[in-house]
This record gives C-alpha cells, sequence and structure tokens, in this order.
C-alpha cells in the first residue's frame, strides 16, 4: 500500500505535479462527436464557445475499421482548433480491455497533450483500471513534457463499477468526475429494459384500490399509475461518491432525441439530486442541459434573498411565511457558487442573475 503522503506525488519522473483541487469549469453539457465523420468534424469548430465541452468519441459509436481515423482525426481538430477558455476538449478512449486503447493514450497525451483537459474511461471496474490509467498518463505526460496533469472521467457502466463506486472516485488526484452509463449498465446488471437512459412505463407503482360498495377493496375500478425512476439508487449513489471526493457526477446519454419533453425530465431528475452535467448526443440537447444545469432567475433570486436575511448564519428567521435556518442558507449558497462560476464564462446568464439581482432589490 502507498503512503498517503505519496498521493500528490508524481507517478513518472519528469510528470506534473497531481492536481490538489479538481478545478470547477462548467460543464453543463458533454457534447459528444464522431471525429472519423467529416461533417461532425467540420462544425467543431462554430461550436466553440457554445457549450461547455467537446468531447471526440473514439469508443462506441466507431467502427472497428475506423478507429485509427477517428483518432488522427481527433488530433487534427484538436491542432488546427482554437477551443479558447469556455470550451474544453475531453475525449473517451477505447475500453481497457480493447485492442485500440494503448494506442490511444500514446498518440492523444504526446501529440495534442497540451490540449486535451480530461480523458473519459469507459466501463471502469474499479480503482485498479483507474490506477492503470494514471501511471501510464504520468509516463505520457513526463515523454511529453506537459507541465499540468491531464485528468480522468470514469464512466459508471458495469455491476462491478456500481459496487465499487467509492474506490473509483477516490483512486487518483486525477478523478475529475463520473458519469452514468445506462445502457451499459443495464446490460451488465440484466435489466429488462433496451431503452438508452430514461425510465420505463414497466416500472411502476399503483394506487391501492378504492373500496367499493361494500367496503371491500375494488380490485377492478381505475387505479391511478405512477412511473417511477429507474436510475434513482445509482446516480444518487454516485453523487454521494464524488461529493465525498471533491470531483463531479453527471447524467450520461438519453437516447431517444425526438423525446425532449422527458430528456428534459431526466436531466432535471439528475441535478436536483446533484449532478453538474449531462451528456448531449444532438444539438438539440444542448440547450435543454443548459437550460436544466443552470439556476434559474427564481432560484438565484430566492438563495440571494435567505443570504441577506440569515446575516451570519445563526438561528432561523421567517421568510415568506417558511422557516429558513443554517441548513437552508448551506443549500442557497450551492446555488449562489455555480450562479457565480457559470456567469463567469455565460453572457448570458450573468445578465439574467443580474436581472435577478434587481428584482430582489426591488422587492
Amino acid at each position: 500500500m502507498r503512503s498517503p503522503k505519496d498521493f500528490f506525488r508524481p507517478l513518472a519522473v519528469g510528470a506534473p505535479a497531481p492536481v490538489r483541487e479538481v478545478p470547477a469549469r462548467p460543464s453543463r453539457m458533454i457534447h459528444f462527436f464522431d471525429p472519423s465523420n467529416e461533417k461532425m468534424a467540420a462544425k467543431v469548430p462554430s461550436m466553440v464557445g457554445t457549450v461547455d465541452v467537446l468531447l471526440g468519441n473514439l469508443e462506441d459509436a466507431v467502427r472497428a475499421d475506423r478507429k485509427e481515423a477517428a483518432r488522427q482525426g481527433l488530433v487534427d481538430i484538436a491542432r488546427a482548433t482554437d477551443f479558447g477558455d469556455s470550451t474544453q476538449l475531453w475525449t473517451r478512449v477505447n475500453a481497457l480491455d480493447s485492442p485500440w486503447v494503448l494506442d490511444d493514450l500514446i498518440t492523444l497525451v504526446t501529440e495534442i497533450g497540451d490540449r486535451l483537459d480530461v480523458i473519459m474511461v469507459p466501463k471502469v471496474q474499479g480503482p485498479e483500471d483507474i490506477h492503470y490509467v494514471d501511471r501510464i498518463l504520468a509516463q505520457l505526460e513526463a515523454r511529453a513534457g506537459l507541465t499540468r496533469p491531464l485528468l480522468v472521467h470514469a464512466i459508471l457502466e458495469t455491476a462491478a463499477g456500481m459496487a465499487n463506486v467509492e474506490e473509483i472516485a477516490a483512486a487518483s488526484p486525477r478523478m475529475q468526475g463520473i458519469s452514468l452509463g445506462p445502457a451499459d449498465l443495464a446490460a451488465d446488471r440484466r435489466m429488462k429494459t433496451t431503452r438508452v437512459g430514461g425510465g420505463h412505463p414497466g416500472y411502476l407503482v399503483r394506487r391501492d384500490p378504492a373500496p367499493g360498495v361494500d367496503g371491500t377493496p375494488d380490485y377492478g375500478g381505475d387505479r391511478a399509475v405512477f412511473q417511477q425512476d429507474l436510475w434513482h439508487y445509482t446516480i444518487a449513489r454516485m453523487v454521494d461518491a464524488c461529493a465525498m471526493n471533491g470531483i463531479f457526477p453527471y447524467y450520461g446519454p438519453f437516447g431517444d432525441i425526438k423525446d425532449t419533453v422527458a430528456c428534459e425530465d431526466q436531466f432535471r431528475n439528475a441535478f436536483l439530486l446533484g449532478c453538474v452535467g449531462a451528456w448531449s448526443l444532438h444539438p438539440a440537447q444542448i440547450a435543454i442541459a443548459k437550460k436544466v444545469f443552470s439556476p434559474s432567475r427564481q432560484d438565484v433570486a430566492h438563495a440571494r434573498r435567505v443570504k441577506a436575511a440569515m446575516g451570519d448564519g445563526t438561528a432561523a428567521v421567517m421568510l415568506d411565511g417558511k422557516m429558513e435556518d443554517d441548513a437552508s442558507l448551506k443549500q442557497c449558497l450551492v446555488i449562489l457558487e455555480l450562479a457565480e462560476r457559470l456567469s463567469a464564462t455565460d453572457p448570458e446568464l450573468a445578465a439574467l442573475y443580474a436581472d435577478a439581482s434587481a428584482a430582489e432589490g426591488g422587492a
């Protein structure tokens, strides 16, 4: 076992020192693109500044005979594009048991490591997978002469990964966050759904039968049905694992592109549980993620009112007929910190939240 004192020491001679705190950069939407698809690749420069994260996907959705083209395509895009400060460049490499992942890491780190922010690792089973990637990245960073370490993002898409999620979150100072991968996780768990994310109409609770005329339950009468969330437990546990280790949780893909209503509902569920963003597979989902994972004007205005009313944060106050106390203030500070962070790179939100301040001051 390594000494805890060694946790923040580089794993290779000449590698940059690990980060001690993960940068809290906006990442409301992680927008996937296939670098081997010329039409998609051509749109990347125009998307810079409009999305928080652009991710060059090398794994699923890229055919085996297109893997090398996708890898080289990402290198070309990274070299030719100025991503500025408002858009991050991530990649999802191939799975660790694939024949392509080693070439992915060697090529990307040594050729465009200074332009990449995060490497997403699929199908992480346990902390040993992160340790493997951690050591290789340190060696390659030293070879490439990088001055900042690349961060690692794990995808939670196996039962073993779910069982080990706390250890995965704590495995390395490189850990940036974890995303839910619902489709692969469903298959690995042998769940009986073929959907990519979202709920299922068969996963429900039914209201108890109403009493009949004789007072006994009327089992044949109309009974309301309420669809349940397949992913509530998984997301909540993932959020806890991330929160206790200072990293960030994300909802993954929502596969039904046309069902924008259900997509927004699923994203909002994840946001309310503590996720900071979600994947977008189509441009239509970008606006949904931006809307859902940004606090509303009303929430920001309310949080500011509570903060002002609470003063030094002790005792309790009544505001609009509701009790607000120290715990309320802590909740409001989460909203205000997120609003401030997003405002720094999003002029529209900055104006919206400034308007919330004006409205609050006039109230």
